[in-house]
């Protein structure tokens, strides 16, 4: 079905209703109308990484650690198969009357704000801090979800339009002040791809303001995407932004008012409960039939895509069996594996089995399943964490020591013990071990959305790039028994692991590595395979923090990879494999670049190979080489092969001060290699990528 073909049937679906019934249908929970033998449709579901809180469902890496893969057919491959349980799940509940929430076709994901700074505790639903990454990988998962039949598979929506990315204790009233320049190169690139690309369905209003309007009735912001973009699908609000309108940003004085700015600024639907007043604003002749009218039409064109009226879909026949299947579970394996970073390694590993004896495992998330499914998470029908998938690789648990080491945050594990009641057995662990294997970080509690985390000290947010103290305290005891050591972290965000960084043996990031985290970080510890995953975002240094902007400060400058101008602690695109892969031969135009790689290591790994391109001449160019493409390969040991990859367009212009993009001074010189082209880089792998001049 064509978009006009469903218009044309809205259009005559809504022409049928009264004012009030149309009305009714602009709330995430519209209610039935009978008479007309519309159900009940609740438009609030959630597929970040996963058809989330709504019962049973594959739980994929993280969206930063999906990020982690560098790898867009596999985005599209994890989006298909969300968007399979997705119609599993509603052709099987609707089948039994249940239109809840969660149960719905219309997924509010991804998340594609920009993750401009390390303490924002949402930026583990996000794809990072690049935007040609953001909207490569968002792109791809749109395409994903949305599939490419007659109908729509499900609805995808490009969240949070825009200039969102905390802090979240301010998010309701926030006024996010961005320049034209930093507009147009950082915060609306990768939505601009999603609408005219990926043909995304639906676009999600942020909570803040940008530079004094509501992102929700933002004029300059609705212009772009429907006017210079073409948006052509439904808008809706984040939920019960609407109401921040008269409540927290004093733009408008009353419910009404806020019901009228957004309306005719084209927000179509209102997750929240401002949209009850709607019928009040009628009567008061501040909105119009016709304002409420074109948004009616607009939801059920969609609703008409998605094959929910008139005809139904090629998808209304997918069975229950999809849920969660062996197919997807092996999916969800291998994206863990692409997903791990190896951020240090002195040789220690791979891990033979046959060799390292007695493993001790310790720490807080060495056994947590919290630590696995970050935040926006569905559940799952099994889950393996690094503990157990250690001991499954090794046979049993006879030569697995294990101890938990200490509490997440707090001081102790047991209320009524001593402060450190889990170090003594810690060390009893670790001194009775060969090897040490040491899980670390945080989880949802500690990082995540405002309202939605225990973390209420900082609303979500993160104070600094440590560990919780109480972890600092086991792994330092840990580490000084001396034994060989690897530190495993899982968390979302840039974390220093401070005296780790030297002392231990080797540093893996597994990120929230999904339900089966733990079954790939043994694989990946004990050389089933090789890590291949880089990072999606600039780690600083905890001391840096002091360097970058405030956490207020929405300009770009300082930050990132693109502007930053310190020394990281690991630097965007690293990460290491087992393998030592190299670049043979390079050959480079702006058209295309040739590339010849040979794997000289002994071991099979994926690589992911990166372009970079700075521009010599221009003032306008960032100051640091700019991601222009990216490809994820792989080879065996001592195998060469030859691929292509074409230049991000783009990354040939500039942007100025007010936000045109021109072209560029023709001086340009592109950087080849498997990370970035920056020192830190060059110390951490030894290795320097190859610089081309291009004109």
């Amino acid at each position: 079905m064509t978009r006009e073909q469903a218009k044309k049937l809205a259009e005559e679906l809504v022409g049928r209703m009264s004012v009030e019934e149309r009305a009714s249908q602009l709330r995430f929970d519209a209610p039935p109308i009978e008479r007309l033998g519309i159900p009940a449709y609740n438009w609030w579901n959630e597929a970040l990484h996963g058809v989330a809180r709504g019962g049973t469902a594959t739980v994929f890496p993280q969206a930063i650690g999906m990020a982690a893969t560098f790898d867009e057919a596999l985005l599209e491959q994890i989006a298909d198969a969300i968007s399979t349980e997705a119609r599993a799940k509603y052709n099987a509940l609707s089948a039994e009357g249940d239109r809840d929430i969660y149960h719905g076709l219309t997924m509010w994901s991804p998340n594609i704000n920009i993750f401009r700074d390390p303490r924002w505790g949402r930026g583990h639903e996000t794809y990072g801090e690049d935007p040609y990454l953001t909207a490569r990988l968002g792109t791809a998962f749109v395409r994903g979800l949305q599939g490419r039949g007659e109908t729509l598979k499900v609805a995808a929506c490009a969240k949070h339009f825009a200039v969102h990315s905390g802090p979240e204790a301010l998010r309701h009233s926030f006024n996010a002040v961005a320049s034209g320049k930093d507009l147009e190169e950082t915060y609306l690139p990768a939505f601009r791809a999603l609408v005219q690309e990926a043909g995304v369905e639906a676009v999600m209003g942020a909570y803040n303001r940008t530079n004094g309007e509501p992102c929700c009735a933002n004029p300059f912001l609705m212009e772009k995407l429907r006017g210079e973009w073409g948006f052509e699908g439904h808008f809706v609000s984040d939920c019960w932004a609407i109401r921040d309108f008269h409540e927290s940003h004093k733009v408008t004085s009353q419910p009404t008012e806020s019901v009228t700015k957004a309306l005719k600024a084209g927000c179509d639907l209102n997750c929240g409960c401002t949209y009850q007043h709607i019928m009040n604003a009628y009567g008061q002749g501040m909105i119009s039939e016709e304002d409420i009218t074109r948004c009616a039409v607009r939801l059920f064109t969609t609703r008409f895509l998605l094959g929910q009226l008139g005809a139904g879909s090629e998808y209304d026949t997918i069975p229950y069996s999809a849920v969660d299947c062996a197919e997807h579970r092996e999916l969800n394996l291998r994206a863990a594996l692409e997903s791990c970073v190896l951020l240090k390694n002195n040789g220690l590993l791979p891990l033979d089995p046959a060799k390292c004896g007695t493993v001790g495992v310790i720490g807080p998330n060495a056994d947590s399943r919290s630590a696995l499914i970050g935040n926006y998470h569905g559940t799952a029908s099994r889950y393996i964490t690094v503990l157990e998938g250690i001991q499954d690789l090794l046979g049993g648990t006879e030569r697995v020591l294990y101890s938990q080491g200490c509490d997440l945050c707090r001081d102790r594990v047991e209320p009524l013990a001593l402060a450190g009641d889990r170090i003594a057995e810690a060390l009893a662990v670790a001194k009775n071990s060969d090897t040490v294997i040491l899980v670390l970080g945080l989880d949802e509690t500690l990082e995540g959305e405002e309202g939605d985390t225990g973390n209420s000290y900082t609303s979500g947010d993160k104070e600094d790039l440590l560990l919780p103290e109480s972890q600092r305290i086991l792994m330092e005891r840990v580490l000084a028994v001396g034994k060989p050591t690897v530190l495993v972290l899982m968390a979302g965000s840039a974390i220093d692991p401070g005296k780790a960084q030297e002392q231990a043996d080797a540093i893996l990031l597994s990120w929230y590595p999904g339900a089966c985290g733990g079954r790939a970080v043994a694989e990946l510890l004990f050389g089933r395979e090789s890590p291949s995953g880089k990072l999606p975002l600039t780690f600083y240094r905890n001391a840096s923090l002091a360097e970058l902007p405030a956490f207020t400060d929405y300009s770009m400058d300082g930050r990132t990879y693109r502007y930053y101008r310190g020394e990281p602690l690991y630097p965007f695109g690293y990460g290491l494999s087992y393998g030592d892969c190299v670049i043979t031969e390079c050959c480079a135009s702006r058209e295309c670049v040739e590339l010849r790689v040979k794997n000289e290591g002994r071991f099979d790994t994926d690589e992911v190979l990166q372009l970079y391109l700075h521009d010599e001449r221009s003032p306008d160019a960032p100051p640091n080489p700019i991601l222009c493409a990216f490809r994820r390969i792989r080879l065996a040991a001592g195998e060469e092969a030859d691929f292509t990859l074409v230049p991000n367009p783009d990354a040939f212009t500039v942007v100025t001060d007010a936000g045109e993009r021109v072209p560029g001074s023709g001086s340009w010189k592109l950087y080849a290699g498997f990370g970035g082209p920056d020192g830190r880089t060059e110390a951490l792998t030894g290795k320097k990528a190859i610089k081309i001049a291009v004109r």
